[in-house]
Formats: structure tokens, sequence, C-alpha cells
């Protein structure tokens, strides 16, 4: 999936979370490069989640940095960083309204007004062709996570982070946003990071990936490399 002639889309350098005394993330480093896709795997507690709140500057890091396309991510505005790098979170956490609000809310940020047919374009790329003027309240898990993909997308990221973004599916549900996940992530070449506690999906998602255990980086290198024999997640 790399197409981008072995150029870094993101690089962490040192990166590190402390809060409260109690140490997160310590000297995390890792370099993924343009159209490459990576899990991030671990037991609970491990810092999986903390890391891509890091990646988006939900949370400052205490140490270390980051660098996006080359550049310190502190030289960023946090909208642009968070135009440029894409997170869906675990539960999709969307506004009270239509779908259509939701899927237009980040452009319209920047001042740019999502026209009916991208929303529509948008939707049916995630599979919820004529769902733009549902009442997000009468959304089912699958697809209200469907429309959180969506929203994301309408920015236009360089980069997708998903936070166990399938955990809260039933099985049904987890293989239809897997499926569709991997077909976007295709057809848009985007690089993507994918924190899951399931060995098996970073198997069938991913390229790379790295292991972090008490929040350091315990292994990192290819999927077939470091979970070929084992599982590194207990």
């Amino acid at each position: 999936m790399n197409s981008g002639a072995d150029m870094p889309a993101l690089r962490a350098d040192g990166l590190g979370r402390a809060l409260g005394g109690v140490t997160l993330l310590d000297g995390v480093s890792f370099t993924v490069l343009r159209g490459e896709v990576w899990a991030i795997v671990g037991p609970s507690g491990s810092g999986k989640s903390s890391l891509l709140r890091l990646l988006v500057r939900l949370d400052e890091p205490s140490a270390g940095t980051v660098y996006l396309g080359g550049v310190d991510y502190r030289q960023l505005p946090p909208r642009e960083l968070r135009r440029r790098v894409g997170l869906v979170a675990q539960r999709a956490a969307l506004f009270p309204g239509t779908v259509a609000y939701n899927v237009r809310f980040g452009p319209s940020q920047r001042g740019r007004e999502l026209s009916q047919g991208r929303v529509e374009e948008l939707l049916s790329g995630v599979g919820l062709s004529g769902f733009a003027e549902r009442d997000v309240a009468n959304l089912s898990g699958g697809e209200a996570q469907r429309v959180g993909l969506a929203r994301t997308l309408a920015n236009e990221p360089e980069i997708l982070l998903l936070d166990e973004s399938t955990s809260a599916l039933d099985e049904v549900s987890c293989e239809g946003v897997e499926e569709l996940i991997r077909s976007i992530i295709r057809e848009n070449e985007l690089t993507c990071m994918i924190v899951t506690h399931d060995v098996a999906q970073s198997r069938r998602m991913a390229e790379h990936v790295l292991v972090l255990r008490q929040g350091r980086v315990a292994e990192k290198g290819s999927v077939k490399e470091v979970l070929g024999a084992h599982s590194p997640v207990r």
C-alpha cells in the first residue's frame, strides 16, 4: 500500500506523557511512511489510546514531539492538524441533528460548505446511501460508527487514526465496518494507524505493527515478523 516513495507521513520522536505522577507513555518513537497501515496493539492500559490522543494533540506530550510530513506538529494550528490527521473514536460522538449536519460539520468550520451531492457521495462510500436527513438519535451502533467515519473523511485527511473502531459493534456490524475501512484505505491511498485489542484484526488489516507495554514500545515491525508466531498482547 505504500505509494509515497518512502516518504515519512508521521514520525514520533521520544514521545512521552505523564499525568499526576503516572507515566502513560515513555520514549515512544516510530516512523510511518505514506500509504502504510499500522496496527497498535498491547494489553489494556498499555497506552494505545493515549498515543492516538497525543498524535492529534487532544493531549500535550510531556516529552518528545511528532512530525507530520517533516514538520514539527507544534508549529501547526490544532484545527489544521486535526483536519490532516483524522481520528475516529471507539464510539462515534455524533452531534445532535441530522447525519448530513454531522458530515458537513468539519468543512463548515473552515468556511467550506459541502454540496448535497458530496454529502451523498461520502455517505454512499460508507454504505449509508439515503441517510442524509436521518436523525442521528435513530441510528444503530454500526450506522453511527459509519457516520463518524464519513464525518472524518469529509475533512480529506492525509492520515486516518482508528481507536478500537469496531470493538463496540456486534460481529456482523464489525465485519461490515472492517471491510469498509479496508476499501476506503485502498481507494484513498490513506496512511492509517489502527488501535485494536484483536490480534487477528491486526493481521487482516495492517502491514506493520507497534506493540506497547506499560507505555513503552516493546516491539515494532512487519505484521509477519511481530505477530507471526505469538500474540504480544497479553
